[in-house]
């Protein structure tokens, strides 16, 4: 087993990544707030893990909701299922909530433990690889809104995350294929030698080998808490963890949520940024050409989806958390490992863009594998 820490204070936690690690009572009771739980998970998740998590909650006082499985459920009417759930059973503010599943339960619920009696403890058990590598870490909960993705939220910082890789097993191949586009973006945003090793571990990752799964997962989650220690909130450096996502945020809201899974929206995205990227001639169109290899070899999407416009996506993209007195602003791309946040591009650029993976995408297809 693997241990890393999220270092943020008073608020710093452990993410353990190794096996067997789901339903062994030391990896959760030592950091419950109090004597009660929630495990929170879906329909699909449930019959896999949650048995193992109620008896590892043996002595404690708990509860557990099963929730519908899918991205369109990441309302702000599924999180009233949790609290119903949290009042009805009478929790206290010394409660623990235990998100188990995938990045839309982890979101789910740490909004939920955000909110309830002004915010209680809560720790993340991902079951994906998305969410071992992304959504568990950093403390971004939030739901959906019909205008714009992740739109209501708040900074929550889970007391521990615990990252079973044998959940990866039940793992259906789509979403290995969606969590390997966020793997991808670390190498892609500040370590190449990331990136070099995944070209050539790719086919083994798909294989899932659990020796090469386990050291991308560490490698994915120590980028990520570098990242969210030196800038918890967003001011600064943190944004680069959303290269791909402007982009890929719009094909998920204009697609309807659900339609593409949110990696491979980003692993589109990322290509945009890096198409974009060549255009105002910042990126060798070398780096661009490695880039679509490597999430092609993945089994990503690298072009847009037909009936998605330039000019929908424009609108959509307006709607953004990194939108600042007006103005969008990208994560694009200076080389691989070399990311920046920039608002130096026009609205044409981004048109240019998409028009030009857009024609790309008539010649052969732009919808994910299993979509």
């Amino acid at each position: 087993m693997k241990t890393l820490q999220v270092a943020l204070g008073e608020r710093a936690y452990a993410i353990h990544i190794g096996s067997g690690l789901v339903g062994d009572p030391q990896w959760i009771t030592p950091h419950l707030a109090g004597q009660q739980a929630l495990v929170v998970t879906n329909e699909t998740v449930a019959p896999l893990y949650l048995d193992g998590v109620l008896e590892s909650l043996a002595g404690i006082r708990h509860h557990h909701l099963v929730l519908p499985d899918g991205e369109r459920f990441k309302t702000l009417d599924t999180v009233n299922l949790v609290f119903d759930k949290l009042l009805t059973e009478r929790h206290d503010r010394h409660t623990t909530l235990i998100a188990l599943g995938g990045g839309v339960v982890g979101d789910i619920t740490g909004f939920a433990a955000a909110c309830y009696q002004r915010g209680v403890a809560f720790i993340q058990i991902p079951t994906t690889l998305l969410a071992q590598v992304d959504s568990s870490v950093g403390g971004k909960t939030g739901v959906n809104h019909p205008l714009g993705k992740n739109m209501i939220g708040a900074f929550h910082q889970p007391r521990v995350v615990v990252a079973d890789t044998d959940t990866l097993d039940t793992l259906d191949d789509r979403q290995l294929r969606a969590g390997l586009a966020e793997v991808i973006k670390y190498g892609l945003i500040g370590d190449r030698d990331f990136f070099d090793w995944l070209e050539r571990h790719m086919d083994a990752l798909l294989e899932r080998q659990p020796a090469l799964m386990s050291e991308a997962i560490r490698r994915s989650c120590q980028n990520k808490a570098e990242v969210v220690a030196a800038d918890e909130r967003e001011a600064g450096r943190r944004a680069l963890l959303n290269l791909g996502h402007t982009f890929g945020h719009a094909i998920e809201t204009g697609m309807g949520y659900g339609a593409w899974l949110h990696g491979e929206a980003v692993a589109a995205g990322m290509m945009l940024a890096a198409r974009m990227s060549v255009g105002l001639g910042w990126l060798p169109a070398a780096a661009a050409a490695r880039t679509e290899a490597l999430l092609r070899r993945a089994g990503l999407p690298t072009t847009v989806p037909a009936s998605l416009s330039a000019a929908r996506a424009l609108d959509l993209m307006a709607v953004d958390k990194k939108v600042q007195d007006g103005r969008l602003r990208l994560v694009l791309l200076r080389d691989i490992g070399e990311a920046v946040v920039t608002a130096d591009f026009s609205p044409g650029d981004i048109t240019a863009t998409w028009e030009s993976a857009a024609s790309d995408a008539a010649a052969t297809t732009a919808t994910p594998q299993g979509a």
